[in-house]
């Protein structure tokens, strides 16, 4: 499997504090019927770390089943505990992931050679695509462009980078260090079409939980070569993206703008908050804006 394309970093619905199982499939539908690549449930923007263990994996199974083939299922299942990220991702494998997503340990702020063994003990428990994801912002630490380019040397299964450090020229450091066969995917909405115009092969997206056909175009003009309907589309969508990310922290304005539509309720779980009531007619407005609400 290569990963290529728009892949949605997909929300957890919560209804009365579960996941809310019906809002959920919903949001699959809606997603295949977008057109995406994939989708990645349980990143970031699928709140991963206030979940339980057991609701983590029932929402990585109930993505797989509610897919059904139709598009690929990223398994977000890293963790800054390798023997955790090796156990779910084992986990993940058995009820049928395309691939699995693997954040840069947190918090620890591991060392290069730290980052290298814990990608490498995962990389070796499994035959799923590894998808790495480097993003300083959250981490702490990013996954130096000489590490990963020694991973893909030596871990057949990593296969691909989802690079969210906003700079455009490590994309150019790490084009001059990787196979070709090696995937980088831009994991910031507003970059796509510079990403992809250095060597990037794809998007994982926040935008894409409410626009997924857009975004899907986007991408698809990006990567076929189609410089100018790019960047009219990335032009076009900036304000978008821009305000799905700036009104609060990601999650919390993608997630009050499903709900503003109805596919989800309001809630988000401590010690992130919902999007305070002065910021909910800004967003409406811009939902409005490109008619999606």
């Amino acid at each position: 499997m290569k990963y290529q394309g728009l892949y949605t970093a997909i929300v957890t619905p919560f209804r009365n504090g579960k996941v809310d199982v019906d809002a959920f499939k919903a949001l699959v539908e809606a997603q295949i019927a977008g057109g995406v690549d994939g989708i990645v449930p349980v990143g970031t923007t699928g709140e991963s770390p206030t979940l339980s263990h057991e609701e983590h994996m029932e929402v990585i199974r109930m993505g797989i089943e509610f897919a059904a083939g139709r598009c690929q299922v990223i398994a977000g299942t890293g963790s800054n505990a390798t023997e955790e990220a090796i156990r779910m991702t084992q986990e993940a494998a058995r009820l049928g992931a395309d691939g699995t997503l693997q954040v840069c340990p947190y918090y620890n702020k591991p060392s290069q050679e730290g980052l290298y063994r814990h990608f490498r003990a995962v990389a070796e428990c499994t035959d799923l695509p590894v998808l790495l994801y480097s993003i300083p912002g959250r981490s702490g630490v990013e996954i130096g462009v000489d590490t990963v380019a020694r991973l893909a040397a030596d871990c057949p299964t990593i296969t691909a980078l989802k690079e969210a450090g906003g700079s455009v020229d490590r994309v150019n450091q790490l084009m001059q260090k990787l196979p070709e066969d090696f995937s980088v995917l831009c994991g910031d909405d507003g970059l796509t079409v510079p990403f992809i115009s250095c060597g990037a092969v794809g998007l994982v997206s926040v935008t894409a939980n409410v626009a997924p056909a857009q975004m899907k175009a986007l991408v698809d003009a990006a990567l076929s070569g189609d410089g100018r309907k790019a960047l009219a589309l990335q032009k076009k969508y900036y304000p978008l993206m821009k305000g799905l990310m700036g009104l609060d922290v990601n999650p919390v304005p993608i997630k009050a703008a499903l709900a503003l539509r109805g596919d989800i309720s309001w809630e988000i779980r401590l010690p992130l908050a919902p999007l305070a009531e002065e910021k909910r007619e800004v967003l409406a407005d811009l939902l409005r804006r490109f008619e999606l609400l």
